[in-house]
Parts: structure tokens; C-alpha cells; sequence
């Protein structure tokens, strides 16, 4: 019996030996698996015609997919349009704003994206960025051009605000960026790039209110209305990344007949952002699926 007993104990001596060597083979392969898939990480493939990524913290490109090439943006235009407003100096956020018919009646003459802003109501600078960039309001980014722009006619006003927005891109060196509209509605020279709209996107959140706003699921807000009551105004965000994609902080959505569907799009994890734009992917799912590739890949650069 003796015998016996000292013979299994050996055995088990020996069977955890194997294994502390079996575990250690499995851990050092592991390492070598990881750095071999880093080496050889598999560059995605989108629908979106084009397609930028980028380390948002170093500025180091990530992925291009005709990221030069410039392309229609549609409402990622607003992107601009609220960078715009953003910079003005002595920016009151509260300072209201009377909505006028000439707003709702572009909306109805270009069947475009509302934020169903009701004529007569006074309405913040700070709840026109929401109402601009959430819903994609054509009706907020009329007032807010109203508003930010110089002249005594409206037309002056929102030809002076559209200059500061390309006034803007070329600051910062953009060479592939033009707008001709405050929207996205434009008339055929309303353009940039995957780059340039990633650079533009970088450079508004910096700002906090942009970040604020535009990591912003839904909102309520209560406006004033033309006769001195209230009404409340709700509003959700067309970026379907948020609470589908874990960090998504932003950005904005776009679409039209000629830009198709676009998105610029960013995410924060464990300390490092990505930020990127896709233009002219083919439907909603799939400029979502797109900019979801990109991030993972981006994520793992």
C-alpha cells in the first residue's frame, strides 16, 4: 500500500509539473498571437466612397479611404456652423433669439431636416445648438446664420456668416473645404473632404459646450413662446452610434440626393480617441457599420 501511495504522489508531482509548463507555453504563445495580430491587423473594408480615421490625441492618421477627395458633406456641414457660432467673441449662450417665418419657410421650400422651431418663440443660442445638431435643424442653423452673421438684410447676414465659415477653413489650412450654405442645402459648391471634416470636428470639441451638445442623446427644452408662456421642445439625436457603440462622445450625422450618407463620427476608451468621417456610404446601416470599423480598427492601430 505504502508503495502504491508513493506512486501516485509521484505522478502528481509530475502532472503538475506538466502543467506549470503547459500554462507557461499557452502564455508565452498568447503573447507571441497578440503581437503577430497586431503585425498583421487586417485593414477594413467600408461601403462609405470615403473614409478617414484618426488618433485624436496625436493627430496620426489611421485609415484613409479616398480621404482627399472632396465630396458633398450634407448637414455634417452644421459641424462648421456651430464652430462658427462657438468662436464668436462674448458669446451670451443665453441670449434669445426671436424665430422668424423666413426660417420655417426655407424649411418648407427645401424639405429639409427640422427642429420644428414654431414662429414668434424666443429661443437660446445655447438650445439652437441643440436643436442644430441633435435633430439637424435647417430651421436653428437659418436662425443662428440670422444671428452671427453682419448686415442689415438677412441675405447679407447669412452671405456674411457663410464667409465666416470658410473664413474658418481656411484658417485652420483646409484646401479641399468650401461652403456655400450654413446647412448642407447647398448649391453645388458645398464641399470637403474625409480629412477635412475629421480636422473641423477635432477643432469644435475642443469646445466644451460642442462636446456637451453633441454627445447629447435627447433633450427637453423649454422655450418662450410670442406670448410669454412656454412650451417644450424635444429633441434626439439623429448619431445612432450613441448608446449602440460603448465611448461614442459625438459626432453628426448628414444626408442628401447628392452626398448620400455621411457621418463624422468619434469615441473615447481607456484614454484614446478616435475621431473619422465617412462620406457617401449607401444607407443609414451601413454608414453606422462603416464608422463602427473604422473605430474598432482604429481602436486596436
Amino acid at each position: 500500500m505504502k508503495t502504491r501511495i508513493k506512486g501516485i504522489s509521484g505522478i502528481r508531482r509530475v502532472t503538475f509539473a506538466a502543467t506549470t509548463v503547459t500554462a507557461g507555453a499557452v502564455l508565452a504563445s498568447g503573447v507571441f498571437a497578440t503581437s503577430a495580430q497586431a503585425a498583421t491587423l487586417p485593414t477594413p473594408t467600408i461601403v462609405a466612397a470615403g473614409g478617414y480615421v484618426m488618433n485624436n490625441g496625436t493627430g496620426t492618421s489611421l485609415f484613409t479611404k479616398a480621404a482627399d477627395t472632396r465630396r458633398s458633406t450634407g448637414s455634417t456641414t452644421k459641424i462648421m456652423t456651430a464652430k462658427v457660432v462657438l468662436a464668436q467673441s462674448n458669446l451670451n449662450l443665453d441670449s434669445k433669439v426671436t424665430i422668424q417665418k423666413a426660417y420655417s419657410d426655407y424649411i418648407v421650400a427645401k424639405n429639409a431636416s427640422s427642429a420644428r422651431l414654431i414662429v414668434g418663440d424666443k429661443v437660446t443660442v445655447r438650445q439652437l445648438l441643440y436643436g442644430l445638431m441633435l435633430p439637424s435643424g435647417c430651421d436653428a442653423a437659418y436662425a443662428l446664420a440670422d444671428k452671427f452673421g453682419s448686415g442689415t438684410t438677412r441675405a447679407a447676414r447669412v452671405k456674411s456668416f457663410i464667409g465666416k465659415m470658410n473664413k474658418a477653413a481656411t484658417d485652420m489650412g483646409l484646401k479641399n473645404t468650401h461652403f456655400d450654405s450654413f446647412d448642407g442645402i447647398g448649391s453645388g459648391s458645398n464641399y470637403s473632404t474625409p480629412r477635412d471634416l475629421t480636422k473641423i470636428a477635432s477643432s469644435a470639441m475642443k469646445n466644451s459646450t460642442f462636446r456637451t451638445v453633441v454627445k447629447t442623446t435627447s433633450t427637453k427644452q423649454k422655450v418662450t413662446t410670442k406670448s410669454g408662456g412656454y412650451r417644450y421642445m424635444s429633441w434626439s439625436n439623429t448619431n445612432n452610434l450613441l448608446g449602440s457603440y460603448s465611448g461614442t462622445i459625438g459626432v453628426k450625422t448628414g444626408s442628401g440626393p447628392e452626398a448620400k450618407y455621411c457621418l463624422v463620427f468619434a469615441a473615447t476608451r481607456n484614454g484614446k480617441t478616435v475621431i473619422g468621417t465617412v462620406l457617401a456610404s449607401s444607407s443609414v446601416t451601413n454608414r453606422t457599420a462603416d464608422a463602427k470599423k473604422l473605430m474598432d480598427y482604429g481602436f486596436k492601430k
